[in-house]
């Protein structure tokens, strides 16, 4: 039996380890925000937090976890989560939306690591999130904007 902890809350896994977290975030428990998009790891579509690190849980066994995790459903309640939603939404950044889950959570963990980051930090941070519908440049001013409004 594997307990997980998941925005904020306790679930019990009783499961094949290997299984993907993603499969089990959606398929088990509902969670359905962290989306599949390649099953590599490659495209970003499924990052969550674990221990406030971006994982990509297409390829992280739920066995293998080590940490409370944060999906897009919850990042809202942490200040900075909410103040990137807030600037996501301000610089419409989402066209078709698929991979923004995604985005949120790369873009908050890069702003509670690093609160002023600059163009190349956002770049380095958010290379391996896709986007098919190419909003790099908004992401990258929302980021900014999110930074400035957390001060």
């Amino acid at each position: 039996m594997i307990t997980l902890k998941i925005n904020g809350k306790d679930y019990s896994f009783d499961g094949n380890p290997e299984m993907p977290l993603l499969w089990y975030l959606r398929d088990e428990i509902g969670l359905t925000g962290t989306k599949f998009g390649c099953g590599m790891a490659l495209c970003g579509a499924c990052t969550v937090h674990v221990d406030g690190v971006p994982a990509r849980a297409c390829v992280l066994p739920v066995g293998a976890v080590n940490g409370p995790i944060t999906t897009i459903e919850s990042v809202s309640q942490t200040p900075v989560g909410k103040a990137v939603q807030a600037a996501w939404t301000q610089a419409q950044v989402p066209q078709c939306g698929y991979c923004q889950s995604g985005q949120v959570m790369t873009a908050s963990a890069l702003l509670t690591q690093k609160p002023q980051p600059t163009d190349a930090d956002i770049d380095a941070s958010m290379s391996g999130n896709i986007c098919r519908c190419a909003t790099y440049n908004r992401i990258r001013q929302a980021i900014h904007d999110a930074a400035k409004e957390l001060g």
